[in-house]
C-alpha cells in the first residue's frame, strides 16, 4: 500500500487527480447506495421546485435532517474506512480533517449545462483565486454510485492559473459560455465502485448523462483555514463519535470547530 499511496501522491501533484478502478466491492457499493438513495428522495420530496428548476448537487449528506442517528454512522463509517483513509493520508499524511459532502444528479431542467469552474470562485475574486491556488486546497474524493461518464479536467490546473481560452470560457467572457469545449482537457469516465480524487481548485466539470448519482466527500489539511465553511450539522455529535470505528477525520474537525467557538 505505501507503493500505492507513493503513485497516487505523485500523480495528484503532478495532475490535480487520480482514479483508483474497482476500489469498492459491490456488497460495499450496496449498501453505500441504500442509505444515499433514501437521502436523495427524502430531499427530492422536501425540495420540489429547487430540484426540477436549479439544482445539479445536494449536501450535507450526513447531517441529522434526512437520515437517522444509524444511517449517519453508516456514511461516517464509510467516510473513514481503512480504505479512504489509505488515499486522504497519501495526500495529508497527518492533520487531515473532514470538511462536508455533496450529492452531484443530472439536472431536471434540461437547460442546465454542464459547466467549467474552480470551486474557489464561489468565494473570491479573480486575484483571490489566483492566491487559493498556490496554497493548501480542499480535496474531493468521487464515489460513483453507479456508472456515469465521469468528469472532465484540465490537468495542472491546480497549481496554475487559467490561460486566456480557459478564463473566457470559465468566467463566460468575450461571448464564451461556460460549457463550451476546452482544449487539453481529460475526460474520466466511472464506473460504480471507482474512486476519483481531484483538487477542488483545478478547473473541472462533472460530465451529465446515464444515471449520474455521484457522491463526494470533502477533505482539507487542519492547518489551512477551513474550519469556518464547515457546517456543525454534517459532522457527529460526540455521542456517534464511540459507534465510529476511526473518528479521527471527524475528531480533527471537532478540535478546529471548537477552538473557533471559543
Amino acid at each position: 500500500m505505501v507503493d500505492k499511496q507513493s503513485g497516487w501522491k505523485c500523480q495528484y501533484d503532478e495532475l490535480g487527480y487520480f482514479v483508483v478502478r474497482e476500489y469498492f466491492t459491490q456488497s460495499e457499493m450496496s449498501a453505500l447506495r441504500e442509505v444515499i438513495l433514501m437521502f436523495h428522495e427524502r430531499w427530492k420530496q422536501d425540495n420540489p421546485e429547487f430540484y426540477k428548476e436549479v439544482a445539479f448537487n445536494s449536501s450535507l449528506i450526513t447531517g441529522s435532517q434526512y437520515l437517522k442517528a444509524k444511517d449517519r454512522v453508516k456514511l461516517f463509517n464509510f467516510i473513514s474506512s481503512p480504505k479512504m483513509m489509505h488515499v486522504i493520508e497519501s495526500l495529508i499524511p497527518t492533520h487531515a480533517a473532514f470538511m462536508n459532502t455533496q450529492l452531484f444528479f443530472n439536472p431536471v431542467n434540461p437547460e442546465l449545462k454542464d459547466f467549467w469552474h474552480r470551486d474557489c470562485q464561489y468565494d473570491h475574486d479573480l486575484a483571490g483565486q489566483q492566491k487559493a491556488i498556490q496554497e493548501t486546497q480542499v480535496v474531493h474524493l468521487r464515489v460513483p454510485l453507479f456508472d456515469e461518464l465521469g468528469m472532465e479536467l484540465i490537468p495542472g490546473t491546480h497549481k496554475r492559473w487559467d490561460n486566456q481560452q480557459e478564463l473566457e470560457v470559465r468566467e463566460e467572457l468575450n461571448g464564451k459560455l461556460s460549457n463550451d469545449s476546452l482544449s487539453d482537457s481529460a475526460t474520466i469516465p466511472l464506473a460504480a465502485g471507482d474512486l476519483l480524487v481531484f483538487s477542488a481548485d483545478m478547473i473541472h466539470r462533472g460530465l451529465y448523462g446515464l444515471e449520474r448519482l455521484a457522491w463526494d466527500i470533502l477533505v482539507f489539511d487542519a492547518s489551512s483555514d477551513f474550519a469556518d465553511y464547515v457546517d456543525d450539522d454534517c459532522l457527529p455529535d460526540h455521542s456517534m463519535l464511540n459507534d465510529i470505528d476511526d473518528a479521527r477525520l471527524f475528531a480533527k474537525t471537532l478540535a478546529l470547530k471548537s477552538l473557533i467557538n471559543q
